[in-house]
């Protein structure tokens, strides 16, 4: 007997905590575990310096600028046109043969065929009398080179700025659009 009113205890002792967690519990509307608040803080927290961080990145890499142009009523420039096809003007340099600076060690030569494109023809007699320091310009330059700036694109890339830089400033009143390699040798 003691075994039955055991079990009804139990049983009842069971029905009360049940009722309990009904009437406090989340199901019915009650207040939330203290542990669930803190997570949905942190989820928001997160997500505002989520929000923060790609804004920040869009604004430093320049993705921005033209939303920050127009909220600020700046016009943006107009993109440089492009020149088309049957009005560039090419000029081939003379070959170019110089050696490298190599440190003492064993002479490294460079051969390169250069050609130059104007953007007007008009310009062609200008850079034709000053090719000479066109020339002299790119000789200084390239002895100082050495064999490990040339390697790979990124190397030819810099080459061709520096070539340009120095070929614009050379041909001052004509305008120099690119400098195009037709042949380079490493030797």
């Amino acid at each position: 007997m003691a075994d039955k009113g055991k079990k009804k205890k139990d049983e009842e002792e069971e029905t009360e905590a049940e009722e309990a967690e009904e009437e406090g519990g989340e199901e019915e509307g009650g207040p939330a575990k203290p542990g669930s608040k803190k997570k949905v803080l942190i989820i928001v927290v997160a997500a505002v310096l989520l929000v923060i961080g790609g804004v920040a990145a869009a604004y430093f890499t320049g993705l921005m600028q033209p939303l920050i142009d127009m909220i600020a009523g700046k016009k943006s420039p107009e993109a440089p046109t492009a020149v088309a096809a049957g009005e560039a003007v090419f000029i081939d340099l003379p070959e170019i043969l110089v050696n490298l600076n190599t440190g003492g060690r064993k002479a490294t030569f460079l051969k390169m065929r250069v050609s130059l494109e104007l953007q007007r023809k008009e310009d062609t007699p200008v850079v034709e009398k000053l090719m000479p320091r066109i020339v002299d310009n790119f000789q200084v330059y390239l002895r100082e080179l050495r064999v490990e700036d040339l390697k790979g694109s990124a190397g030819m890339y810099r080459l061709r700025e520096e070539l340009l830089t120095r070929v614009v400033a050379a041909a001052a009143p004509a305008k120099v659009n690119d400098v195009l390699f037709k042949e380079m040798l490493v030797q």
